[in-house]
């Protein structure tokens, strides 16, 4: 037990070493913690750019749609309204109709309502409402020195007047010419939006490409860190582990990388040395196996011999001293006194008891040695036969043996018959005052046929179920009841040989003995003869 625990220690001691040497590697959380704050900050970077850009294409998308160009139509439309006032007074002014001066009053709503949207589309451009301011400046003025005293004029006094003054038409196309000023600027700012507008989606295409550039090769650079940081260090504690899997034992397992890693290929070493250790006693324990084997394997080799010596060598004497004993009782019956009559008597009963006892030495011996191919067997035939054999002596009981279905089943039909031959015997031989009755049945138990084997004899106390398979044992003198001891080891040895068991069942009266057997597929149960 010391030996173990000093053991377990000295291998648990590097492992420790290990990981106290491997503090300074990084753990494996720390390395994904690192990869995915590295890709957050990248992706957050990359959101802002893009964001960036996208709201330059927003900011010159809305100057050049919302703003420039409604400022255009507005300054077109503001144009057309002074036009209108113009045209409206010359045309009042030749024929003094009032019909003529509905143009002029729509033009002067069309361009307030002209400049009031100008102001809100270009509100930003300072230089651009000052110069508005002064449109509607001289626009003003225009009307209140030429356009109203020349309306008043005519008005008053019913008749066509002339146009107005060469200094009024000069102040009019003075105000048209700075409303094409302002057309002239709007177009600009149109012009200078449209390139602002083009230069953001490029701006917002570099930096699409610029992004996914950058995530690409941090995601390569990631990966790759990761890889001679993780992956390797896995891979190489895989084949470590492979090779010692493949019976390299010696291989000592060495891997840096993360701490979780390090740390693992140290418990899997640490294991590799538990497996060493104990392989090398188990070849030990091998070693001794293989030389009790080679014990046994000389021990059943002279047990044969033994066999073989019982079966001849030592039965040829014993038969010569049972002929002779008997001789002697033939021949010398009453010329010698009544207790040498009684000796020679028991010399012969001893001789043949003798030869009894070895034959079943010799079959118990050899029950399981010499295996035989089994077949399917009738176990009706089988008990006809012990009956066949027992004969004589159920004749002289006045037995009756009663047998019921017998299955078939795989077996070595001699072993089997010799079972059913030493329970019905036992039947016959311990019988009780009335004359005996055996019951021989079975019945299927899932995998298993139980056979039962039941008398009317004097029975079987519960204490000795166990000991009366124990070979030699017997319950009474052989003067009451003849046997070598051997039959019901026998049966079990038999039985256990077969895959089955065998067993000693209470019985109120009488003795009960049971037994299974394997099933055979699909074979059918034989009919009792």
């Amino acid at each position: 037990m010391s030996t173990e625990q000093d053991t377990d220690s000295a291998e648990i001691a590097p492992r420790w070493s290990r990981t106290s040497r491997g503090g300074a590697r990084w753990p494996l959380r720390r390395w994904l913690t690192l990869a995915i704050g590295v890709l957050v900050a990248v992706f957050a970077g990359a959101v802002i750019a893009g964001s960036l850009a996208i709201v330059d294409l927003n900011d010159a998308r809305t100057t050049l749609v919302d703003r420039i160009d409604p400022a255009v139509q507005e300054a077109l439309r503001l144009d057309t309204a002074l036009v209108d006032q113009e045209t409206g007074l010359r045309g009042y002014a030749l024929t003094a109709k009032p019909e003529f001066l509905d143009p002029y009053d729509s033009g002067i709503e069309r361009q307030r309502a002209a400049t009031d949207r100008l102001r809100q589309t270009i509100v930003v451009r300072t230089d651009l409402l000052d110069r508005i301011r002064g449109i509607e400046t001289d626009v003003e003025r225009w009307r209140a020195d030429y356009a109203k005293p020349a309306i008043d004029r005519i008005s008053a006094s019913g008749t066509p007047g002339d146009d107005q003054s060469e200094q009024g038409k000069q102040r009019f196309d003075a105000i048209r010419a700075a409303v094409g000023g302002l057309q002239h600027e709007l177009d600009v700012a149109r012009a200078d939006g449209r390139a602002a507008l083009a230069s953001a989606a490029t701006r917002l295409v570099v930096v699409c490409v610029t992004i996914a550039a950058v995530l690409l090769i941090v995601f390569l650079l990631v990966t790759i860190a990761l890889r001679a940081a993780v992956a390797g260090p896995l891979a190489q504690l895989a084949r470590g582990v492979r090779r010692v899997a493949d019976g390299d034992f010696q291989h000592e397992l060495e891997v840096t990388g993360p701490r979780e890693v390090a740390e693992l290929a140290g418990d899997v070493d640490s294991m590799r040395k538990r497996i060493l250790a104990e392989v090398s006693v188990q070849r030990q324990v091998n070693a001794e196996l293989d030389s009790r084997t080679e014990d046994l394997k000389r021990s059943n080799a002279e047990l044969e011999q033994f066999a073989y010596v019982a079966s001849h060598d030592l039965q040829e004497p014993l038969r010569k001293v049972a002929s002779f004993c008997q001789l002697l009782e033939r021949r010398y019956a009453g010329q010698l006194d009544e207790r040498a009559d009684q000796y020679i008597a028991f010399a012969v009963d001893g001789a043949k008891r003798m030869q009894v006892l070895i034959n079943d030495l010799l079959a118990f011996s050899r029950v399981g040695r010499h295996a035989r191919d089994r077949t399917p067997v009738s176990c009706a035939e089988l008990v006809a036969q012990a009956q066949t054999n027992l004969a004589e002596a159920i004749e002289d009981a006045g037995a009756v043996v009663e047998v019921g279905d017998l299955p078939v089943v795989l077996a070595e039909a001699p072993l089997l018959t010799a079972v059913f031959q030493n329970l019905i015997g036992n039947a016959v031989k311990f019988r009780g005052e009335a004359p005996p009755v055996v019951h021989v049945s079975a019945e299927p138990d899932g995998d298993n046929h139980v056979f039962t084997v039941s008398d009317n004899g004097i029975g079987i106390e519960p204490e000795f179920a166990e000991r009366v398979f124990v070979i030699f044992q017997r319950l009474h003198g052989k003067d009451a009841y003849p046997g070598t001891g051997i039959g019901l080891a026998l049966c079990r040895k038999i039985i256990e040989y077969h895959g089955g068991r065998i067993w000693l069942d209470h019985a109120d009266t009488g003795t009960t003995f049971r037994f299974t057997l394997p099933a055979t597929p699909d074979a059918p149960r034989s009919e009792t003869p």
